[in-house]
C-alpha cells in the first residue's frame, strides 16, 4: 500500500512540474535588460533580444530601429547592426560581457542604414558578415559599408548547436528584404518588411507596393506555427503582425 501511494505521489509531483515548467515557457512575457541614451535591449524569448536603437530622418522625427540577437550555448548571431558604430560597438560589448558570448556573425537584412549603418564596428571586431547578393550590390552603389560574404537566396549558420536562417521571399519594403528565423524559440525576425500592428506603411522610396503583401503571405506560408515575430519598427508579437502587414499592402 505505501507503495503505491509513493508511487501516486511521484507521479503526481512530476506531472505539477512539467506542467508549471510548460505554463512558464509559454508565459515567458518580454522584458527590458539594458537601456542607454542609444541602446535598448528587451529578451523576448528565452535565447531572443531584440537591441533597439535610434535613426534620425527628416519625415519621421527620430526612429526606433529593431535588429535580433539570437543565442546558444556560448555563441550568437545578431540580425541587423544597431544604426551607427557606436551604438554597435556598445552592444557587441554588451553581448561579450553580459551574455558572455562570442558573435558567430552579423546578418543585415537590407542595404538601408537601419539594417546596416553599424556594420564597420563589427568589422573591427573581427566579426564576419553575410547578405543576400542584392544588399552587397546596392550597400556597394551607395557606398555604404560592404558585407563581407554573400548569398543568393538563402543562408543557413551555425549558433551552439542549432542553426539560424535568412531567406528572401520576394520584393516588399526593398528589392533585397530578407527574413531570419531561429527555430529554437520559433522566433522571425521580419525587418522592415513586417509592420508592427497599427503601423503605418512609413518609408516607401525603395519599395515595390505590387508584391509586398504577397511576399509576406510567403512568409506566413513558410512558418505556419511562427510564435514571435519581431518587426523593423515598433513592437513585437505573434502572426498577427503578418496578417496586419498582408492587409495593409494589400492591392486593391
Amino acid at each position: 500500500m505505501k507503495s503505491i501511494i509513493s508511487t501516486l505521489l511521484l507521479v503526481i509531483f512530476s506531472f505539477t512540474f512539467l506542467t508549471s515548467n510548460a505554463q512558464k515557457s509559454k508565459s515567458f512575457k518580454p522584458r527590458e535588460i539594458y537601456k542607454s541614451k542609444a541602446l535598448v535591449i528587451i529578451q523576448v524569448a528565452e535565447n531572443s533580444f531584440v537591441h533597439v536603437s535610434f535613426l534620425q530622418t527628416n519625415d519621421f522625427g527620430n526612429v526606433p530601429c529593431n535588429g535580433l540577437i539570437v543565442k546558444d550555448k556560448n555563441e550568437v548571431i545578431v540580425f541587423d547592426t544597431p544604426t551607427n558604430d557606436k551604438s554597435s560597438e556598445e552592444l557587441i560589448k554588451w553581448i561579450k560581457n553580459n551574455l558572455h558570448c562570442e558573435i558567430n556573425a552579423v546578418i543585415p537584412t537590407h542595404f538601408h542604414d537601419d539594417c546596416l549603418g553599424g556594420l564597420k564596428a563589427f568589422h573591427d571586431n573581427n566579426i564576419p558578415s553575410y547578405a543576400s547578393l542584392k544588399t552587397i550590390e546596392l550597400a556597394k552603389e551607395r557606398k555604404f559599408a560592404v558585407p563581407q560574404n554573400s548569398f543568393t537566396d538563402s543562408l543557413k549558420l551555425k549558433v551552439g548547436d542549432n542553426n539560424i536562417s535568412a531567406k528572401f521571399f520576394g520584393e516588399g519594403h526593398t528589392k533585397d528584404n530578407v527574413v531570419g528565423y531561429f527555430p529554437t524559440d520559433n522566433i522571425i525576425f521580419g525587418g522592415c518588411l513586417i509592420k508592427e500592428v497599427g503601423a503605418s506603411k512609413g518609408f516607401l522610396g525603395d519599395a515595390n507596393l505590387a508584391t509586398w503583401s504577397g511576399t509576406v503571405e510567403n512568409v506566413k506560408r513558410e512558418y505556419p506555427e511562427v510564435k514571435i515575430v519581431v518587426p523593423g519598427h515598433g513592437k513585437s508579437g505573434n502572426k498577427e503582425l503578418l496578417d496586419y502587414t498582408i492587409q495593409l499592402f494589400k492591392v486593391q
